[in-house]
């Protein structure tokens, strides 16, 4: 995974970890489900360039 994306979907994630709490403390369901989801889809991205990246280093481990 590049840096990039990286720092996108860190950025993702903390957005709706924001939105989270902010529902959270105003009450507000709406809010909270969109933050949990936004951040949900962001870790999702991440676990799935996190195998990626592992995939990559057992591909280059057997090259040498």
């Amino acid at each position: 995974m590049g840096f990039g994306d990286k720092v996108k979907n860190k950025a993702e994630e903390l957005k709706g970890e924001v939105k989270e709490r902010l529902g959270d403390a105003t009450d507000n369901e709406k809010l909270q489900a969109e933050g949990a989801a936004e951040k949900a889809e962001a870790n999702a991205r991440q676990a799935g360039e996190h195998v990626k990246d592992a995939a990559h280093d057992v591909k280059d481990t057997f090259r040498g």
